[in-house]
């Protein structure tokens, strides 16, 4: 079953009451300004729908957006169109990026990641971006969804929303024995003719910090930094997100 197919179109509607991602386009440039970097052409992995992407394009950066969904880059498209953003968009799996050339830094924001559900296929993805697209001096900006959150805030729960025109359930398993986490979207949406029904299933692999670490050492970046979201402190324990900044 395909990820991000018919709930490309109900993605924005649900998200932005949980993610401000104004916030999350401040906090990437306060990070560019700590790491004293100034990126010619930015490139945000797993764009989706183009919500950090086109903030930034109109504060003035470069931006390519890069995702595997079709569905969700026509909404990006079409949402950049009308905010007139110069956008490159490719409809590409991350696992073999090709780019025209090199990138001043490299974001993949909102646990992007952690839908990569193979370590060596994450491996692979920081190696070829260190080694062919990152310009020497460049940064990569990334978050996933911690291990606490995928665990224990997830883990086996079941979450139900009940809109105005939306109703779904959220039907959760975590493997502790594989680290991952299925998930199991089932959507009614309200149409004329009454309510059209549709599920996705979406699993994440639950990394830790250390792990993340491991691998973008591994890969040739020479530092790995890490924060609580949208701040400059070092990660909790119950962080529900970690931060990265690598270079």
């Amino acid at each position: 079953m395909n990820s991000y197919t018919k709930f490309a179109r109900l993605y924005d509607g649900l998200m932005n009451a949980d993610v401000n991602y104004g916030h999350w386009a401040d906090y990437i440039e306060n990070l560019f300004d700590l790491y004293n970097t100034n990126p010619g052409i930015v490139c945000d992995l797993a764009c989706g729908t183009g919500n950090i992407t086109i903030p930034l394009a109109l504060r003035g950066y470069e931006m390519i957006g890069v995702d595997r969904s079709f569905d969700m880059l026509s909404i990006a498209r079409e949402k950049a169109q009308k905010k007139n953003a110069d956008i490159i968009f490719l409809e590409q799996d991350l696992a073999k990026l090709d780019l025209y050339g090199s990138c001043g830094a490299f974001l993949c924001m909102i646990d992007g990641f952690n839908y990569v559900l193979n370590p060596n296929t994450l491996y692979k993805i920081a190696k070829r971006i260190k080694t062919c697209f990152l310009d020497t001096d460049g940064i990569f900006i990334f978050d996933i969804s911690s291990r606490y959150k995928l665990e224990t805030f997830i883990g086996n729960n079941t979450f139900i929303h009940d809109g105005d025109d939306v109703f779904y359930t959220w039907e959760n398993k975590y493997y502790p024995n594989t680290n991952m986490s299925d998930m199991y979207l089932n959507f009614f949406v309200k149409s004329k003719n009454g309510y059209n029904r549709f599920g996705e299933r979406h699993l994440q692999h639950a990394y830790t910090e250390d792990e993340i670490k491991k691998i973008f050492l591994s890969a040739g970046f020479s530092s790995v930094d890490t924060y609580s979201p949208l701040t400059f402190h070092s990660p909790k324990y119950d962080d529900t997100r970690i931060v990265f900044v690598a270079r």
